[in-house]
């Protein structure tokens, strides 16, 4: 069973903070990982700003959740990736995904092609920068890359940082678990929008089935299973606060409570469900938002490294 650790996602830097001053705020309250997303809309370009947590910080992580594939031809991304490593001295996470955001592809002119080809084009530009990220010159010939070339700079995480892919339909979460150091469970997300159709995939029922699913494919590899929360609050009304969860996602106070999607309760709570669901899943890296960084940070303090 691996030991917890946490990570905040984050767009901007809150108010009050500037951007790497938020990012040694995340270290000194015990966070791993500072990780952020990848769209067009009102945040910060990851990879920048990605480089300038790292470098203003000593232990902390950084990576995407996620990377869009579709965003970046794989050798650019490589490359940077790899000079986000060497500048970090090795705390990057290559959080990795296949496009899901219609609205992204819609604003910004490009194909939103089936999701069969985007996940079969994301999973030939691991094996390219996997590729590049080791000690000889790749030639890779696919049906969607062609590359001949050898990577520089090098990673200083060898053979290569850990890859995240996260997913939450069968056939993202296979090939997640054959290729990702760490995996994601999130919602479905095949109508490319958070809708009532990707909440009702929030059920622990529905993670039961997509952890199975993992573990299948996994064949004995040993994997990092992550969960982003995304109904965070740390109070004494756990009950009350359930319920005005429930009545916007309509689900069940019950199954409030038990999705891995939330985490509602005193900082007491929060840990033993923490540790009820690693131990029915396997969750042992979790994400919050950013807005919940100081209300979380005593279970930080309780569970992180155990």
């Amino acid at each position: 069973m691996r030991p917890f650790r946490f990570g905040v996602q984050v767009t901007r830097a809150p108010r009050g903070f500037t951007w790497v001053d938020f990012a040694r705020h995340l270290e000194a309250l015990g966070y791993a990982t500072l990780t952020m997303p990848d769209h067009f809309d009102k945040q910060l370009a990851p990879l920048p700003a990605l480089a300038a947590a790292a470098v203003g910080t000593e232990r902390l992580r950084v990576g995407a959740l996620v990377w869009d594939n579709d965003y970046k031809h794989p050798v650019v991304m490589a490359k940077e990736l790899a000079t986000i490593d060497v500048l970090s001295a090795g705390r990057l996470e290559i959080g990795l995904g296949a496009g899901w955001m219609r609205t992204d592809y819609d604003a910004a002119g490009l194909p939103y092609d089936r999701p069969g080809v985007r996940i079969d084009r994301m999973v030939e530009a691991v094996q390219v920068m996997k590729g590049l990220f080791g000690d000889e010159a790749l030639k890779f010939a696919g049906t969607h890359y062609r590359v001949e070339l050898d990577g520089w700079p090098k990673p200083v995480q060898r053979p290569h940082p850990p890859f995240l892919i996260g997913g939450g339909g069968k056939r993202m979460l296979t090939v997640a678990a054959r290729h990702a150091d760490i995996v994601g469970i999130n919602a479905t997300l095949t109508s490319g929008a958070i809708d009532a159709d990707a909440l009702a995939t929030m059920s622990a029922t529905a993670v039961d089935e997509k952890v199975g699913w993992v573990r299948a494919a996994a064949d004995g590899r040993d994997i990092e299973l992550n969960v982003r929360t995304f109904f965070v609050e740390v109070t004494d009304d756990r009950a009350g606060s359930a319920q005005r969860v429930a009545d916007l996602i309509g689900f069940s106070m019950d199954q409030v409570l038990e999705s891995p999607f939330a985490l509602i309760g005193t900082p007491r709570e929060l840990a033993d469900d923490l540790r009820q669901r690693r131990e029915r899943w396997g969750f042992s890296y979790v994400i919050v938002g950013a807005a919940d960084v100081d209300a979380f940070a005593p279970v930080v303090a309780e569970l992180s490294g155990t």
